[in-house]
């Protein structure tokens, strides 16, 4: 989902570790390389609009448990816009995980509304 050059939303791929991120974004979120040091990189206000965090942790008897991290994201109809398989592994007695979900929203003056993709997955 490539939208148009310097719209909101408009994507590229990291140079560094090839993650899909914001055209817009100066810091990558995924590896935490900085990308640009020009003028546009001026600090920008972000809101931190949800963030959960929660321990699992495997008593110290019976055998490791297998874990698969799916986020899924929704539009305001339902309709899949993102599936995908964050991360696996494995937890062993006496051991634990905590995982952490964040969203930072950035505000931005682009006005226009993307059309909505005629092809969107919905799982209903």
């Amino acid at each position: 989902m490539n939208q148009r050059p310097g719209a909101a939303g408009a994507t590229r791929t990291c140079p560094h570790c090839k993650t899909l991120i914001l055209e817009s974004a100066t810091v990558c979120p995924s590896c935490r390389h900085y990308l640009r040091f020009d003028d546009k990189a001026q600090a920008v206000e972000v809101t931190r609009a949800l963030q959960v965090e929660g321990e699992i942790r495997h008593p110290s008897e019976g055998g490791a448990w297998e874990y698969s991290v799916v986020l899924t994201i929704r539009d305001d109809e339902g309709n899949e816009v993102s599936h995908q398989v964050v991360g696996v592994g494995a937890i062993h007695p006496g051991d634990a995980r905590t995982f952490t979900l964040s969203v930072d929203l950035t505000p931005t003056s682009d006005m226009r509304r993307m059309p909505k993709r005629p092809n969107s997955r919905s799982r209903h």
